[in-house]
């Protein structure tokens, strides 16, 4: 029965091979789906890498970093780039620039995003400085405001470093629906060129306002907690996969799950993240192929109903 631990499945005995060798497989069928951020109309792939908990280990440690690095070789080998980590992840910001180091040099493939998670001005300056120096980088692709904490503060400073060109795009976050009226209103009075915020087949307050509002505006959206914390997973333990499945090429309910947030119009890309490169690989799948339209994401919201 297909379940979380499949590799994607390209060829005969593709899984035995690794994750590595699936996802070149996979790249050279075609490419990842991409989606034009409406600020620049730059393509992002949808499918990118969170690195909360899932990275914070210790940056010598090298058994530790040798999944991490399978991970990460994965995510590029099938055509992703955005990486997602923040200050606040423990030591995830210096290892995901040690691996990026790899190699004569990995930055170019990357799309990093990082955070600013503290109150004023000198404290913003000397986070992002300390997050330039573990990423390994001086231009940073994307930084937003963690959890909207200080957010008016701190977006005038990202702005002004967007200006100067440290950095090229702004964004604002948070992982709780609770949050979503006040990212609402940021989108509508501030209009950042991203939003990061939690959706998943099983927790979809953000599809209400603040998507739409997203989608008005002409801001990007990242997808959080694709999984919620594994809770989808718990729900559906034990459970084939539907017929339905199939129609969108789907090997594993975590294809299942991601295509149900990519098929959102508004949605640029989702960040799930892992320590597993059969996972990463599983994960990437979700990029390929046909995607739901309305009526397919609401059978599929259906089954968990």
């Amino acid at each position: 029965m297909p379940n979380r631990r499949r590799f994607i499945q390209t060829a005969a005995g593709a899984a035995l091979l690794g994750p590595s060798w699936t996802a070149r497989a996979l790249s050279r069928q075609a490419p990842m789906l991409t989606r034009a951020i409406p600020a620049t109309g730059e393509a992002l792939p949808v499918i990118g890498l969170g690195t909360a908990d899932t990275f914070n280990v210790p940056p010598g440690d090298a058994a530790a970093l040798a999944p991490l690095a399978q991970v990460l070789d994965t995510l590029l080998q099938a055509g992703g780039s955005l990486i997602d980590t923040a200050p606040s992840y423990g030591h995830a910001e210096a290892v995901t620039g040690a691996l990026l180091a790899r190699n004569g040099g990995l930055w170019s493939q990357a799309f990093l995003a990082t955070k600013i998670s503290t109150q004023g001005r000198e404290s913003a300056m000397r986070q992002l400085r300390q997050s330039q120096k573990a990423l390994g980088s001086d231009k940073l692709d994307l930084v937003q405001v963690h959890n909207l904490i200080d957010t008016a503060n701190q977006l005038a400073l990202l702005r002004d470093l967007k200006r100067q060109g440290v950095i090229r795009y702004v964004g604002i976050t948070h992982y709780a629906d609770h949050a979503h009226d006040e990212l609402t209103a940021q989108v509508e009075r501030e209009r950042p060129d991203f939003v990061q915020v939690n959706l998943s087949v099983g927790a979809r307050n953000a599809e209400k306002r603040l998507l739409p509002a997203c989608q008005a505006r002409g801001v990007a959206v990242l997808v959080n907690r694709p999984f919620q914390d594994g809770a989808l997973f718990r729900q559906v333990r034990g459970m084939a996969l539907p017929p339905l499945a199939a129609e969108l090429g789907c090997t594993s309910w975590a294809q299942l799950f991601l295509k149900f947030i990519i098929g959102h119009p508004a949605v640029t890309a989702v960040i799930p993240a892992t320590s597993k490169p059969a996972n990463m690989a599983d994960n990437a799948r979700a990029g390929f192929g046909q995607q739901p339209d309305a009526a397919l994401r609401e059978r599929i919201a259906a089954l968990l109903a």
